[in-house]
């Protein structure tokens, strides 16, 4: 069977014998278009094209690694030319072609090499270092993104909707006052749910007047892998989203394509209301290299996508404008070949990444100076901020208080922090957490916005790239599950695969953990942090006391500013309005602490309780006051065993120094853990102990392996004190009074 690539031969040969077949083909709107533009945008189609074939060169010889092309959607290269390299970018794999025209508006560059090396995996890969395949490139707006389907749709919203608030809020970003964002993905993906969430924000957002200068672009080449989009579907889809224009062109129409992808640009720029550009294209080469596409296409239909083929239909345009010949193209084709192999040929042997610290190294590195520094920040004025009272002179306060404070405190130091999400500023809050904020800071720093935490996540991924601090809060924590991936897949691999040269610092604040009586069930009562723990990067810090909010949530706050970290601030429900360990004490409320009196050396540090000798309890979160109260019972109740509890208070990366040092001094450690038994903080913390083998005995007690249930039943499953006692004078030997 014939290849596209020796088909596109084949009809430039012919045309350049007999040129009858060319009428037929040209875009009769190229009068319309310069011909100098014409010919740029074949040849940034022709650098696309012949990428891809060496690709599938360099993985032959073992030397590539990434085969997903953008044979046929080459046509993206005039939506590329209807931007200014100034516009930001999040693009999908499919892209190579936008990527080239873009670097032809910047003097210097070489996306040539670019490509190769990600490809080849390269350390001298400009953006990832070779670490990933991606399209990126700072210099020129483009952020890269390894989202095979819409997931970076809700960041793509959140910058859009982020530029039009930047100036509202002061903040100043890194384009343009009128630069508008662009992103692409496929029809296929048009059905995810980041990509509908994403758009209906959009929509949402620009039903209320607010502007969201974002152009979306469905690239629609009718399949996904294997399986067809129903023939109108994406049209029909796309087309009747309220407050969003529609533009479609035809990638076989290069003057069409060009000319309403840049009405459609100046739409977006000088209206700031989203559009979509639905812009039909075609697939060559099957889904990736390894796509057996016969085995689910015929030859017929594979040969018959040739004649859609975009270089073919710009090929013709230009023949037929009398702007070039055909031997002229097949030339500029032949010679793009050349070159693009030449350099393929380079990266054979090309360095690679050697060790997993090289690997790692956006991860792993941190800014500790910089960061003590600015978890001390404070406002000049903060008797102004809080109106004359200042929470350190109220006298002791709960959890929830605490927060507040340490939020105020936060927001008049960091004039980029904002605060967001469902319910948190007219109402401040399901807890009243938030309660004076937006009073307080305005509008256009604490907002509340629609229920979805895809999208409220999205807004703090767009919102950290154009230069604010984020602070989002999602409202319990069995629906931050519903979004995870925008933390795992988008957040936290962003400096990843830009090897640092982007980053997205915010910390998310979510409402969670157990023991709400009376309340709850599932959803508002979940114990489950696994998905957060096993994420590359990502900090998850969790408050036990009032006395401890501030030093971690300024240090979190600290780490996402100066080392762009995505941080988890876990905020236990239960414990936020909680005054008392033992009925009456007063002892679970705590003076607040102001930012000069910030202990410098917070992050990896554990917090211990107590000076008994005879048992370490390990804990977190809940289970440290519930651990406090048992080890009363232990001391008190006739039982004579000593304990102290140490209170992990940082989840990932766990304190691993600290906990080791402290447990090294005892014979006996108990691991109590709010979370489940399987995949449960527990796990690891025995795993620590093992790995530097802690000589004592150490066991865990745990909550049970299920969800939790509404009412008195949630008891049979959730750790209690009395099992802490339980399994504290077992490990001890000693027979409970």
């Amino acid at each position: 069977m014939e290849t596209v690539d020796e088909h596109l031969v084949r009809r430039l040969s012919a045309w350049s014998r007999d040129a009858d077949e060319v009428e037929g083909m040209a875009d009769p709107a190229a009068a319309d278009v310069e011909p100098a533009s014409l010919v740029a945008l074949f040849e940034a189609q022709v650098q696309s094209r012949h990428l891809d074939l060496a690709a599938r060169w360099l993985q032959a010889r073992g030397e590539g690694f990434y085969t997903i092309g953008s044979a046929g959607h080459e046509s993206n290269a005039a939506v590329a030319m209807a931007l200014r390299p100034t516009d930001p970018a999040l693009l999908h794999y499919r892209s190579g072609g936008f990527y080239a025209a873009r670097a032809q508006q910047v003097a210097g560059t070489t996306p040539i090499l670019d490509v190769l090396r990600s490809l080849a995996t390269s350390t001298d890969d400009p953006i990832s270092g070779g670490r990933h395949k991606v399209f990126g490139n700072r210099e020129l707006s483009i952020i890269p993104q390894t989202s095979t389907i819409g997931s970076h749709l809700p960041r793509a919203f959140g910058l859009g909707f982020s530029l039009g608030r930047a100036a509202a809020a002061g903040v100043v970003t890194p384009w343009p006052d009128d630069a508008i964002v662009v992103t692409s993905f496929g029809d296929a993906s048009a059905n995810h749910s980041t990509t509908v969430g994403a758009l209906n924000a959009a929509a949402y957002c620009t039903y209320q007047g607010v502007a969201v200068p974002v152009l979306f672009v469905c690239e629609d080449n009718g399949i996904g892998i294997s399986t067809r989009t129903p023939a109108g579907w994406a049209a029909r889809s796309l087309s009747g989203l309220p407050g969003i224009d529609y533009v479609s062109a035809d990638g076989t129409c290069p003057a069409e394509a060009m000319l309403r992808a840049t009405a459609a640009a100046e739409s977006v720029r000088t209206t700031r209301r989203p559009t979509v550009l639905h812009l039909r294209t075609v697939r060559f080469m099957g889904h990736a290299g390894s796509d057996a596409e016969l085995a689910y296409r015929s030859r017929a239909d594979i040969v018959r996508d040739y004649e859609l083929d975009p270089l073919l239909a710009t090929a013709a345009t230009l023949v037929h404008s009398g702007t070039s010949t055909a031997a002229e193209l097949l030339e500029s084709y032949e010679d793009m070949r050349g070159r693009v192999m030449s350099e393929a040929a380079s990266m054979v042997g090309t360095r690679r990444l050697a060790s997993a610290d090289d690997v790692m190294a956006p991860l792993t590195a941190t800014r500790p100076a910089r960061v003590r520094e600015a978890a001390g920040r404070s406002a000049v004025d903060r008797q102004a901020v809080f109106n004359g009272r200042l929470p350190e002179e109220e006298g002791p306060i709960n959890l929830s208080a605490t927060i507040n404070a340490t939020l105020t405190d936060v927001m008049a130091a960091w004039p980029t922090a904002t605060v967001f999400g469902e319910d948190v500023a007219v109402k401040g809050g399901v807890y009243g957490v938030t309660r004076g904020l937006r009073k307080k800071f305005g509008a256009p720093r604490v907002f509340d916005t629609l229920l979805d935490e895809q999208t409220i996540l999205g807004t703090a991924l767009g919102s950290a790239l154009a230069g604010f601090l984020p602070i989002p809060e999602i409202q319990y924590l069995a629906y931050l599950h519903n979004a995870e991936d925008q933390l795992r897949g988008e957040a936290a691999s962003l400096a990843f695969f830009s090897g640092s040269q982007y980053a997205n610092g915010m910390v998310v604040r979510v409402a969670g953990l157990a023991y709400q009586k009376g309340f709850g069930g599932h959803f508002h009562n979940d114990n489950s942090v696994a998905v957060l723990r096993d994420i590359p990067g990502l900090v998850l810090a969790v408050p036990s006391h009032p006395a401890e909010v501030p030093g971690l949530l300024r240090t979190c706050v600290a780490l996402a500013a100066e080392e762009g970290r995505v941080c988890v601030f876990l905020e236990p429900i239960a414990l936020y309005h909680q005054k008392d360990l033992l009925d009456g004490d007063g002892e679970w409320l705590a003076s607040y602490r102001p930012p000069q009196q910030h202990d410098s050396d917070v992050f990896g540090q554990v917090s211990v309780h107590g000076s008994g000798t005879d048992l370490l309890i390990v804990t977190f979160g809940n289970g440290v006051r519930m651990s406090l109260r048992a080890a009363a019972r232990l001391r008190e109740e006739g039982i004579g065993i000593g304990c102290t509890v140490l209170d992990l208070r940082w989840l990932a990366p766990l304190p691993e120094a600290d906990l080791v040092a402290v447990a090294s001094r005892f014979e006996r450690v108990l691991v109590v853990d709010e979370t489940r038994r399987s995949g449960g903080v527990g796990e690891a913390v025995i795993a620590v102990l093992t790995d530097h083998s802690h000589g004592g005995e150490v066991r865990r007690v745990s909550s049970k392996d299920s969800f939790i249930p509404l009412g008195p039943a949630s008891a049979h499953v959730l750790l209690s004190d009395d099992d802490i006692v339980d399994a504290a004078t077992s490990l001890a030997g000693v027979a409970p009074s």
